[in-house]
């Protein structure tokens, strides 16, 4: 009568079929599981967990060969007792579509890792702090093939055991580091003795702003930067410094002496740092000065000579209130002299340029458009000066152009102002000083750079592309000021500077972008 039945107590995905005929069993599966490989199942591994969907991943179960896999009744009467009090669940016997299950695979293998993270060491307010290192894990794929395929109808998921990935940076090497060069980079303050009884010192609590242990390819590899605790040393060595200064001149052209400088030679001073920070060397030492000499003397102020054109340019066209403006600050620039090394700023040189100063309203660009106000018409003055720098073969050190370009300056090659936002700045690189002469009226300005001229220069122009339209506006208010328009543009120019001798010295490009000027009606 038992022939051919299943045996007791056997359960398939926590369906019961024991003590059914084979075909019987082979219905109840169907029935009550056929729907289940289209539900995702949860696999675990620790404390991780991902989904997995059998019919999605090519998985199906042979129910024929499942149920011939949980075997027949036994005969034998103990064996058959123990199934009505106990449970057994057998695992189906699946059907795989490799190309299917391998992705799926793959992705929960991923989901289920997690990448170990390296231990650290760092020296925090005076201490070594260490991090731990974390343990990652990963899966077997072999094994998670198996599971999944035979084991996803298991009313609990499948549990895969994890292995553990260990970390490069183990519990031993952070220890061998913290125990070695960050105790001793932490083992006491470092000191440089300077002139007059000046002591610079930095503290244990701030090593670790120049000192770090850096975690590269397995191992930690400890970095001394000498340049952080030079920044730290200088605060307190600073006034042990003399400041060189150049020759320059009064408005009545007398000169005021030069004077040759000292300073701290670092190159000398921080001379096998390393060893005194995380070595045997003295964390006590005295700083090595030199002498920082004037590059400018009285005597080279004495016998310059500005007889020659350096550099120089005219700009024309201007209402008549921005030429009261050019011409004020015209007579402000005019006669200064800027001596080699020096960097002239138009801004810092002419102070503020309000109605005390006997500036007027005039035109400026606000906000991409056509406005007024005191001061306006100094960006000519600035675009004048820029070009004279330029042909001189001064260094650019700050300039702006204009937000949209305007016809009477040289496209690439202008520059534009605001006081105590926007400046012009050159450097003077050469080795002699040049005076700027500037003169204003009849409706031009002129600049000239007067000195010896040492170089010629070359300005090329790239041409125009990426034109783009003007919007249209319509304002109002009594201070709108109607615009036609004009389209922006990017262009660029080529600076080229050459010996006297015709020899290239330098070349170098700027891109400049102009906005298009708006369409302004108003109303």
């Amino acid at each position: 009568m038992n022939r051919d039945a299943v045996p007791r107590g056997t359960t398939v995905g926590g369906i019961e079929i024991g003590g059914m005929k084979h075909d019987e069993a082979v219905r109840t599966l169907e029935e009550q599981l056929g729907d289940e490989a289209g539900a995702p199942v949860t696999v675990t591994a620790g404390e991780l967990t991902s989904d997995i969907v059998p019919a999605q991943a090519g998985l199906g179960i042979d129910w024929e060969a499942t149920v011939a896999a949980a075997g027949e009744e036994s005969m034998n009467p103990i064996s058959r007792l123990r199934g009505l009090f106990s449970s057994k669940e057998v695992d189906v016997v699946p059907t795989v579509d490799e190309a299917a299950l391998a992705p799926e695979l793959d992705r929960v293998v991923g989901e289920l890792s997690t990448d170990p993270v390296d231990g650290s060491v760092a020296l925090e307010a005076g201490d070594v702090k260490i991090t731990d290192p974390v343990l990652g894990q990963t899966v077997n794929r072999d094994e998670l093939n198996t599971r999944v395929s035979t084991g996803w109808l298991n009313p609990s998921g499948v549990t895969v055991e994890p292995e553990e990935v260990q970390p490069a940076i183990t519990e031993d090497k952070l220890k061998e580091v913290a125990d070695g060069p960050a105790a001793k980079a932490i083992s006491g303050p470092l000191k440089v003795e300077g002139r007059d009884d000046v002591v610079a010192e930095i503290p244990v609590e701030r090593i670790g702003e120049f000192v770090t242990f850096n975690n590269v390819e397995g191992n930690i590899e400890t970095v001394v930067n000498p340049e952080g605790a030079q920044a730290i040393f200088d605060e307190g060595l600073a006034s042990t410094e003399v400041e060189m200064k150049n020759a320059s001149y009064n408005s009545d052209g007398s000169v005021n002496p030069s004077a040759d400088g000292s300073a701290v030679d670092w190159e000398k001073t921080m001379a096998d740092f390393e060893g005194r920070v995380i070595g045997e060397g003295e964390r006590t030492w005295e700083a090595a000065y030199e002498d920082v000499a004037a590059t400018f003397t009285t005597e080279m102020a004495e016998s310059a000579t500005y007889d020659q054109v350096v550099g120089e340019f005219t700009t024309k066209g201007y209402s008549e209130a921005s030429g009261k403006n050019i011409a004020i600050v015209a007579g402000m620039v005019n006669g200064a002299v800027v001596g080699p090394g020096e960097t002239f700023s138009l801004n810092g040189h002419t102070g503020p340029r309000g109605t005390a100063q006997g500036f007027v309203e005039s035109g400026i660009i606000i906000d991409g458009r056509a406005g007024e106000a005191v001061g306006g018409g100094i960006s000519q003055f600035a675009t004048t000066l820029y070009n004279a720098a330029y042909f001189a073969g001064m260094t650019d050190v700050a300039h702006t152009p204009h937000s949209y370009y305007i016809s009477r300056y040289p496209a690439g090659r202008e520059a534009t102002v605001y006081e105590g936002a926007i400046d012009l700045k050159f450097k003077n690189d050469s080795n002699r000083p040049v005076r700027i002469d500037a003169s204003a009226g009849g409706g031009s300005v002129t600049v000239r750079l007067m000195g010896v001229k040492t170089v010629e220069v070359e300005s090329v122009n790239g041409g125009r592309w990426d034109e783009t339209e003007p919007d249209e506006r319509e304002m109002t208010g009594d201070k709108c000021i109607p615009s036609s328009g004009n389209p922006g543009f990017t262009t660029s120019d080529t600076r080229i500077i050459r010996d006297l001798n015709g020899k290239e010295i330098s070349r170098e490009t700027q891109t400049t972008v102009y906005d298009p000027q708006p369409i302004v009606t108003c109303s």
